[in-house]
């Protein structure tokens, strides 16, 4: 079984920064991408911002200059820098991670989310 805990979440002033950390555990064999997602009220769910294992990474362009998607593969750990926020940004974040992991003899793919955070910007 695989679990992605969130952390970091909470509520800031705009202009403000927090700092999101994902880790993931269980029967783990490796890690290709991990990004993170958020959903407003009322909203779909929404890329934010994703790293392969290689480091290449992606942004929304909503979230382009302000936003720093980075990865310890040590530690199975992804984390994203919010500088500047706005209100726009509240929503739930939710960790995404595309693992291949152990299942007896085999290994297999498996995507998996964690369970969200709450982010709240107020003005």
């Amino acid at each position: 079984q695989v679990r992605l805990v969130e952390s970091g979440g909470g509520l800031v002033q705009a202009g403000g920064s927090l700092r999101l950390s994902c880790a993931a555990s269980g029967s783990i064999f490796s890690i290709n991408a991990m990004g993170w997602y958020r959903q407003a009220p009322g909203k779909q769910r929404e890329l934010v911002a994703t790293i392969t294992s290689g480091g290449s990474t992606n942004y929304a362009d909503s979230v382009k200059g302000r936003f720093t998607i980075s990865r310890d593969n040590a530690k199975n750990t992804v984390y994203l820098q919010m500088n500047s926020l706005k209100p726009e940004d509240t929503a739930v974040y939710y960790c995404n991670a595309d693992l291949v992991v152990i299942t007896g003899a085999w290994t297999a793919g498996q995507g998996a989310w964690g369970q969200g955070t709450q982010v709240t910007v107020s003005s």
